[in-house]
């Protein structure tokens, strides 16, 4: 008598297409479902990956953009005009300085104190004068080098000090009276050499001369006096810049009052409004990525059942074919003493074959497969999905079986005298 094995063996061999047919059947369930699962694990992957590198490149365009910002607002000059308490405004704005003094001591005190919200401090004596021996106003403003906080490290400073015995004048006072680097200029009776005159700026700069500090005490008559100090905020982040730097200072100079030039709050409004884009852009893409996710287990949903019941189906109705055209041979097997239990495992047998080794070819073309659509290695980038193919291969069998098990039944309960009979 000849083994179920053996029977099995010789199954297959003579029936080649009905055997290869159902290989691909299980081969196509077990290649969709392996390829479809590859697609979500590279996707999330490969998203991941790319919002990883997003979120740093908006992280580094935020600091980027913040020491961009620095500079920039460097380069227009200073930001923050502190004066006296009681300076009245519609003085400044009606003479271009401030009329109330303050002590020049209010700037070292500044600078010794843990302020943070403000850098560069530059004590200045401004004035509006008539030039006497060229009968001509201007604006006289005495500066002495910026003072470095105590706290922090020394920084480039924005604008240089005036050396005692020069000047340098604004571009309207040099073109009019035809003075260049290097001429003799005498200025409320003192002689001053000219260090450099400064390019048309379109403001009061043009027609402003500088001088040392203490040159311009001694020459206003206010020894020991300022009456305002320029600094630059570097607080751009901050919602509320003037609220932050007014409450900051007053706590070491509660007699000053604290003004913000408007180009502060324009380039801190436009480097907030850029982080909020780039945010903003981040949570689109994380979004994208949430929607393409739920569209890819939709769709896994729908056709994986859908190719999993089409394959089972695929499968029985071979199996039940190759049944009904092998009445005779199971009659006579029967006939001959093969039991109906050995009949059973013939058919289950085939189709555990058939789940297997469709399985296997399945899973490694619809691992390609995913690959080559996902544009990855060919190994993937996800652990765990070897040990979810190698379930895969082992479930086809199984599914295999059940798709085969009523013809399998239907073979082992045939009489081989009724068979025969017919035949």
């Amino acid at each position: 008598m000849m083994s179920v094995w053996h029977l099995v063996w010789r199954e297959m061999l003579h029936r080649k297409l009905s055997f290869a047919l159902a290989v691909l059947a299980a081969a196509v369930a077990a290649g969709v479902v392996v390829c479809v699962l590859r697609l979500m694990a590279e996707h999330d992957a490969q998203t991941s990956q790319m919002l990883a590198q997003y979120r740093e490149q908006v992280e580094s365009s935020g600091r980027t953009l913040e020491d961009d910002t620095r500079r920039i607002t460097k380069g227009l000059g200073f930001n923050v005009l502190i004066l006296p308490k009681h300076q009245s405004a519609a003085d400044i704005y009606s003479s271009n300085y401030a009329s109330v003094m303050m002590s020049e001591g209010h700037v070292e005190r500044l600078a010794k104190s843990p302020v943070v919200t403000i850098e560069h401090l530059l004590p200045a004596l401004e004035q509006s004068v008539v030039w006497p021996e060229r009968q001509r106003r201007i604006i006289l403003v005495g500066i002495r080098g910026e003072v470095p906080f105590a706290h922090k490290d020394a920084k480039q400073p924005i604008v240089e000090p005036v050396k005692e015995g020069e000047v340098i004048l604004g571009y309207e006072l040099a073109a009019l009276f035809g003075l260049n680097a290097g001429d003799t200029a005498r200025l409320m009776g003192r002689e001053f050499h000219v260090a450099k005159t400064y390019p048309f700026r379109g403001g009061k700069d043009d027609i402003t001369v500088w001088i040392d500090l203490k040159a311009a005490q001694q020459m206003l008559g206010k020894p020991g006096l300022i009456n305002c100090i320029w600094a630059l905020n570097c607080n751009c982040a901050s919602k509320n810049m003037l609220g932050d730097v007014r409450e900051e200072i007053a706590e070491h100079l509660p007699d000053v009052d604290v003004r913000m030039l408007d180009h502060a709050s324009i380039r801190a409004d436009a480097r907030i409004n850029a982080h909020r884009k780039a945010m903003a852009d981040l949570a689109a893409a994380e979004e994208h990525r949430a929607r393409m996710r739920r569209q890819l287990e939709s769709l896994a949903a729908i056709l994986v059942p859908l190719v999993i019941l089409v394959s089972g189906a695929w499968i029985g109705l071979l199996a039940l074919g190759n049944v009904r055209e092998r009445r005779v041979e199971i009659g006579i097997l029967r006939a001959l003493g093969l039991r109906t239990a050995q009949i059973l495992k013939v058919f289950l047998l085939k189709a555990a074959l058939v789940g297997l080794i469709g399985a296997a070819i399945g899973s490694v073309a619809g691992w390609l497969a995913g690959a080559a659509w996902s544009g990855a290695g060919a190994f993937g980038s996800e652990d765990w999905m070897w040990p979810t193919v190698a379930a895969v291969v082992l479930a086809a069998p199984l599914l295999s079986v059940l798709a085969s098990w009523l013809p399998a039944v239907e073979a082992a309960r045939q009489e081989p005298a009724a068979v025969l009979r017919e035949e």
